[in-house]
């Protein structure tokens, strides 16, 4: 075979790996986007995930004042003054979501029937939605209206309107299915994790290449670093339970924690930073550190002033490595800070980051694909804007040596 036919030969199978490599990412992208896209609005980002439910009755002290007229979404009961539209959960259940209550409405004047509660004030609120109401008829008499039997929200305005003159108690809950726990959990581990792993790996870089000496030693180290990057996760997880927990104990913590998974992560990042750290340092030229010692500026002081920002951009590469790997690592959170989704996370709580959340919601008896593809979706946007920021850091601080 001629040289030119191997040069072809080789061309083709490049073109043709590129080619597919752009249709494989390509298809997981367009999947992502027509699968989850649908499903990302202001209520999945800001809402808790579990609904909270109410029982709740009118105050018997309320005196009725018609409800004003309205116009705007949803099946409106003029007799009520309420309001009320079709939806679907994250989860894809069917609900009759509540669009308006007028403030006139026995709906808005309400007070709390479960123990305990001391008959605290109720008030449905917009974004609620209807599990069962008790009213009474024209006959006097008590009627159950069930879930079911709303069948969908113009049917419920309609029994509202024709069949209720009083409304003896009323089922609601939120509509759930919201990831805001989730985002914060996953801001919690990022924000831990880089604070402990950034400047313990900037510095043994540092180390490492500026001022340790080339022995066998020092040679030992970077294989065991270079080793470290490949160990599974779950081994982490595993050791962040067995060693890290106490540590996390002594903060307060009595199980596992946010804080346990954020110092694991960090202990997870270390090998990655100091590895990219360390190759960015090599990429700079020996010849600008000699021209500062030269100069009269000490070694710390070439390194601090000369070294670093010549090789800003590399070690952003390696914080941006690390902000994806904890974004996306499940398998170490798993042990560490659990998979039950909390809606109210804190550092010495349970929590799941948004990966982790992936997982608990496609391992159930009825996998959700449309609302892991939107966390997926909130998870590449995430590392996006992250990545924006860190481009635009590094264009700040960083110098050429070129």
């Amino acid at each position: 075979m001629s040289r030119r036919s191997k040069d072809n030969a080789l061309n083709f199978l490049t073109y043709l790996s590129s080619i597919i490599g752009v249709l494989i990412l390509g298809s997981i992208m367009v999947y992502l986007l027509f699968t989850g896209v649908t499903s990302i609005n202001w209520h999945l980002l800001s809402s808790d995930y579990y609904a909270k439910t109410a029982n709740a009755a009118v105050n018997a002290d309320y005196v009725y004042i018609e409800p004003a007229s309205y116009e705007g979404e949803g099946y409106y009961s003029k007799k009520w003054g309420i309001a009320f539209k079709d939806t679907l959960t994250a989860h894809k259940e069917e609900e009759i979501q509540v669009t308006y209550v007028d403030p006139n409405s026995p709906f808005a004047h309400m007070y709390s029937t479960v123990a305990g509660e001391d008959n605290a004030a109720v008030t449905i609120e917009v974004g609620s939605v209807m599990k069962n109401i008790y009213y009474e008829d024209v006959q006097g008499e008590v009627i159950y209206l069930s879930r079911g039997s709303m069948e969908d929200a113009k049917t419920l305005a309609s029994i509202l309107d024709d069949e209720a003159t009083a409304i003896q108690s009323v089922n609601f809950q939120s509509l759930g299915g919201g990831i805001r726990g989730s985002i914060v959990a996953t801001l919690y581990l990022i924000l831990i994790s880089l604070i402990i792993s950034l400047p313990i790996g900037i510095s043994a870089a540092i180390y490492l290449h500026e001022y340790a000496a080339k022995t066998k030693i020092n040679a030992l180290i970077r294989q065991g670093i270079d080793t470290l990057v490949g160990i599974p996760s779950i081994i982490y997880g595993l050791m962040g339970v067995t060693v890290l927990f106490p540590v996390t104990q002594l903060f307060g913590a009595t199980s596992t924690s946010i804080l346990l998974g954020g110092l694991t992560l960090a202990i997870i990042l270390l090998p990655t930073i100091i590895s990219s750290t360390e190759e960015a340092l090599i990429v700079v030229p020996q010849s600008i550190r000699d021209g500062s010692l030269s100069l009269g500026a000490t070694k710390s002081q070439t390194i601090f002033k000369v070294v670093l920002p010549c090789a800003i951009n590399g070690i952003l590469t390696g914080v941006l490595l690390g902000i994806g790997r904890v974004i996306g690592e499940s398998a170490a959170l798993v042990y560490t800070t659990s998979t039950v989704i909390s809606d109210n996370p804190t550092l010495l709580t349970q929590g799941t980051s948004l990966s982790l959340m992936i997982w608990s919601i496609m391992s159930g008896e009825q996998p959700n694909y449309e609302l892991a593809s939107a966390i997926s979706l909130i998870i590449l946007i995430i590392v996006f804007a992250i990545n924006g920021v860190v481009k635009l850091i590094g264009k700040r601080f960083a110098r050429s040596f070129s």
